[in-house]
């Protein structure tokens, strides 16, 4: 036994004593090694997969060989790939491991924190979640331990047992295996028939996008959504008819009596849980917003984020896109650009990083003349990273003042930070938990996080209501539209949520909304309402963020740019078109299930989204 290991395990090359048989099997046995390592590798990424979601999950993904063998193949691939360019099984294991385990655990917080995995989109966007993930406090459950110290313990054994080295010849034919293998996988992993029926249903939500992206594994469906990292054409797409459609509509020009400043704030987190019968409220904590609403038009907005993704909610606005369909990358389509043709003159403030979502760069894309970050303006106030509404609300109010005094009308775009999570599960930052709600049979923690979201809410509606009494003594036509950008984060994994006991079950209508929905108002002060002969009150339609700027300019009788004519159609029909599949339609039904005619207003919409998207036109 001694002399077998001595010259068979333990050795780089099969000596020239051995047989020709006992050759083949050297060989065999460091591809079997580090085979089987690549595929603990792939099982500890799937374990990692649910996230803090049921382990059931995982079994669900073994109980299916096909589904599992998607997960596996990745890794088993790129070690024999990356083994026949080093040579050496420990290396490709650990260059194999590198990236599947980041982006397992990447996966893994990103679900705690925002319920919501990994996409190949995300690695444009690699430096913003290094710097928000040092927001959030970390922590290593039993599940990522384990995981992390098996792939550990993979890179010795190998190292140990699999030191078979193979001459250039053999190197060069398992790496090109490797890539012929890869290239004949892409297909499978590309097509959307086999996604579709690649889900493990049994125990998930079909109406949660995030769990029908758990539901196939993690690498699986990573890999599956590198074609939609890029701009991806919708199915029956033509750029000639596309194009002929908009030539059917011009761009109108604004009145020049009808020219109003508008000013825009779109919320951190903000939305109304008054309509949560679940928490027992202390006060009034809405009052102000409420009392705005009732001399607002105002109505619901069905986002496509949860928790975070500030900026998809904030470019739909802007541009009248779905913004997963966009690639900022040079001037881009938006109303910004049709506004500043208008003669108006376009700004804004944020009060947090400029390279936060690239905005430094795409809000010049989008049109913006002049845009205020924490980096050139902001940080000279607050002794914050970010400053917040106190800051925020007086200096912009401030400076919109300033502007509309100016020749130009003024579009004023801004986005707050206050209210951005992580909420503190410790103390209550805003006075006493008490002071905001009962429910005291949640546990501290719960009560906190909570008592911490509604004391912001309630903090920044005293500034927007400043701001708004500022506004109404103003002289200036002035328009208001004030929107929040999603719901709030709310314990990892839902956890507040959960325990008050309100559902985000999305095949239902009242769960879809509870998960989706914020609220939007738009408010004119007097010297507005005289200019345009309205009165810019009562109730809204449910939209999506795409058709809130649409649903502006009908409230102030304007007709808009030739996109936003050909688009209104399509929100006629369906005011609400989810990116997960999700409609609502005009009689305020929730379906996946449209008739023809509905489907062809959501084909038309998508095709000149993807049009506008592609062809700059300012």
């Amino acid at each position: 036994m001694k002399r077998v290991f001595s010259c068979f395990l333990f050795q780089t090359r099969p000596g020239d004593s051995l047989s020709r048989g006992r050759r083949i099997v050297f060989w065999l046995w460091n591809a079997l090694l580090l085979g089987l390592a690549a595929v603990a590798l792939g099982l500890c990424s799937l374990a990692l997969a649910p996230g803090q979601y049921s382990w059931q999950m995982f079994f669900d993904y073994l109980s299916r060989p096909a589904l599992a063998a998607l997960n596996l193949l990745p890794p088993v691939a790129l070690a024999a790939l990356l083994y026949g360019l080093t040579g050496r099984a420990w290396l490709a294991y650990l260059l194999t491991a590198l990236p599947v385990l980041g982006l397992s655990v990447g996966n893994y917080y990103k679900l705690a924190f925002r319920d919501d995995p990994v996409i190949a989109a995300d690695l444009l966007l690699l430096g913003e979640a290094g710097n928000m993930a040092g927001k959030y406090q970390l922590f290593l459950p039993d599940k990522l331990a384990a995981a992390l110290a098996c792939a550990a313990l993979c890179v010795p054994l190998l190292a140990l047992l699999a030191r078979g080295r193979p001459l250039r010849r053999g190197r060069l034919l398992t790496a090109g295996i490797s890539l012929a293998c890869a290239a004949a996988l892409v297909p499978v992993y590309g097509s959307d028939a086999l996604y579709a029926q690649a889900a493990s249903a049994e125990h998930i939500n079909q109406w949660s996008s995030t769990q029908q992206y758990i539901s196939r594994g993690l690498l699986y469906p990573f890999l599956h959504s590198v074609k939609d990292a890029l701009p991806n054409p919708p199915e029956g797409y033509s750029e000639r008819e596309t194009a002929a459609l908009l030539a059917q509509y011009q761009d109108a020009d604004i009145p020049e009596d009808r020219k109003v400043n508008i000013v825009g704030v779109m919320l951190e987190a903000f939305a109304d849980f008054s309509v949560f019968d679940q928490i027992e409220f202390q006060q009034d904590v809405y009052a102000g917003y409420h009392a705005l609403e009732a001399e607002s038009y105002s109505g619901r907005l069905l986002t496509n984020i949860f928790a975070g993704g500030t900026v998809d909610t904030e470019r739909a606005f802007l541009t009248g896109m779905a913004p997963a369909n966009t690639n900022y990358r040079g001037d881009t389509s938006s109303y910004v650009w049709y506004l500043k043709d208008q003669g108006y003159r376009a700004t804004g403030d944020h009060p947090s990083n400029n390279w936060f979502y690239n905005r430094a760069n795409v809000n010049a894309y989008l049109g913006f003349d002049q845009y205020r970050f924490m980096e050139d303006f902001y940080q000279h106030l607050s002794d914050d990273d970010n400053s917040y509404d106190y800051v925020f609300f007086p200096n912009l109010t401030q400076s919109v003042l300033e502007q509309v005094k100016g020749d130009e009308p003024l579009f004023s775009f801004s986005v707050s930070y206050q209210g951005h999570g992580p909420y503190g599960d410790y103390e209550c930052w805003w006075g006493e938990a008490e002071d905001y709600i009962a429910n005291y049979e949640l546990d501290d923690a719960s009560r906190y996080i909570l008592s911490n979201y509604l004391g912001s809410v309630k903090s920044t509606q005293g500034f927007l209501m400043d701001m708004v009494d500022q506004f109404r003594a103003s002289d200036e036509p002035i328009v208001l539209v004030v929107f929040g950008d999603h719901k709030p984060w709310l314990g990892n994994g839902n956890s507040v949520y959960n325990a008050l006991g309100i559902p985000l079950d999305q095949d239902t209508k009242e769960g879809f909304y509870n998960y989706w929905s914020t609220s939007y108002l738009i408010w004119g002060n007097d010297a507005a309402k005289a200019a345009l002969g309205v009165e810019l009150v009562g109730e809204g339609p449910d939209i999506s963020p795409c058709f809130l700027m649409d649903v502006l300019f009908q409230q102030l009788g304007w007709e808009g740019s030739a996109y936003m004519q050909a688009a209104r159609e399509c929100r006629e029909e369906i005011p609400v078109i989810h990116n997960y599949g999700a409609c609502i339609t005009a009689d305020g039904a929730l379906t996946r299930s449209l008739s023809e005619q509905q489907r062809a207003a959501v084909r038309q919409f998508r095709q000149l989204e993807y049009y506008r998207a592609h062809h700059f036109s300012s």
